[in-house]
């Protein structure tokens, strides 16, 4: 069975996918779920975070090559991780059976307000370019990108990982500078497509999402009261919405 690749975001690891790849596995019980970290995050996280997010996709190729896992791969992505998809699909397609891209915001689709939220500039900036305290950094980047979670449940858990694993300002700036780069093709990826979002994202507009489903013509389905941590939030719901969609396309296969 075609496993599935998970890819995070800016400054996460793999141990921030949480609960969700068990409730994947739920659903795709022969299937191996793989979770790749993104040079400079988690277990990577003394390497240099590329700053093009296509070195990011070559970094992910060579973890799987060294792993032993060949293609074809099903791609399940966050944010920055989704832009990873992105490049990955359209430059190596017959690698991708299946790509789900999770609130991302891609460059020609969105304008820059849309793609990151004006309002959040100031606490970004001072994540990158400060020098704030663990819990400080944790329980600012769970508010903005979590509904349902507060950070009582999971700031130690997270300072935890933040300690074991410290994202380099370095690497933090050149990973927000890799998003800023990329630019995806008007031409969707010959992939199959799935988008999902949360309505109530803090982080990035929604609006991001549609606009690329209009683009690409690929399905979009849209958790209302999520936010930008989509699996976080709802894990469950994420697991079934890619269940409902991949399953008839694997049955016709």
């Amino acid at each position: 069975m075609t496993p599935w690749i998970l890819l995070r975001g800016l400054m996460r690891e793999t141990r921030h996918w949480g609960e969700f790849p068990q409730n994947l596995s739920g659903y795709f019980p022969g299937a191996e779920i793989v979770m790749l970290d993104l040079p400079g995050n988690g277990s990577l996280y003394r390497e240099r975070s590329p700053s093009y997010v296509q070195e990011m996709t070559e970094a992910c190729r060579r973890q799987l090559a060294a792993r032993g896992i060949a293609p074809p791969f099903n791609l399940l992505a966050l944010s920055l991780g989704a832009m990873v998809a992105c490049d990955w699909s359209t430059r190596y397609p017959d690698e991708i059976d299946k790509a789900v891209l999770i609130n991302t915001s891609l460059r020609p689709f969105s304008p820059f307000y849309q793609r990151l939220r004006p309002r959040n500039y100031p606490a970004l900036l001072k994540l990158a370019l400060g020098n704030p305290d663990a819990a400080t950094r944790e329980r600012t980047i769970l508010r903005l990108t979590s509904n349902r979670h507060s950070p009582a449940s999971l700031l130690s858990e997270w300072m935890r990982f933040l300690r074991e694993h410290p994202v380099a300002r370095e690497n933090a700036l050149r990973q927000l500078l890799a998003a800023m780069r990329y630019n995806a093709p008007q031409q969707a990826p010959r992939v199959s497509l799935l988008i999902l979002c949360g309505g109530a994202d803090k982080l990035v507009n929604p609006r991001c999402s549609a606009a690329l489903s209009r683009a690409w013509q690929a399905p979009l389905h849209v958790h209302g009261t999520a936010g930008h941590d989509l699996p976080l939030d709802e894990p469950v719901w994420v697991a079934q919405q890619i269940h409902a969609w991949a399953t008839p396309a694997m049955s016709k296969a």
